[in-house]
């Protein structure tokens, strides 16, 4: 089955106690502003106004060391983790019953997300 996908946006994963500093930081250093402080009320996302070609960016609290990672996102979950397997990625873990957390075979992480239709961001790339 056909399905779409392209690139959504980055995560700052931070190893912080304090969020909102950690935003403040990044916010500063990107010139944007969060606009939904504490999305989802667990209190490990923070984000902020599209940024650059409308990107989603946000800023994670995690436990695992501070990177920055990248989201995919698709209109078909299952196709695009099943084209990105077959390109050498694997599976890592599956957040919430909603996106996949992927591993590629150059050992970075990155996260495959349901698609944002209302987006700004560039018109996704159509698979076969």
């Amino acid at each position: 089955m056909a399905h779409r996908s392209r690139l959504a946006g980055f995560i700052i994963d931070s190893q912080v106690d304090d969020l909102p500093a950690a935003s403040a930081f990044w916010g500063a250093a990107l010139g944007l502003k969060v606009t939904d402080p504490d999305d989802g009320g667990l209190g490990i996302y923070d984000k902020f106004e599209p940024g650059p070609g409308g990107l989603h960016i946000e800023v994670q609290k995690v436990k695992h060391e501070a990177r920055v990672h990248l989201d995919i996102e698709t209109d078909d979950i299952e196709a695009e983790v099943a084209r990105l397997e077959a390109l050498g990625a694997k599976r890592v873990q599956h957040v919430r019953n909603r996106w996949w957390v992927m591993e590629a075979p150059t050992g970075h992480r990155f996260c495959v997300v349901p698609m944002n239709e209302d987006s700004a961001r560039a018109k996704p790339n159509r698979w076969p």
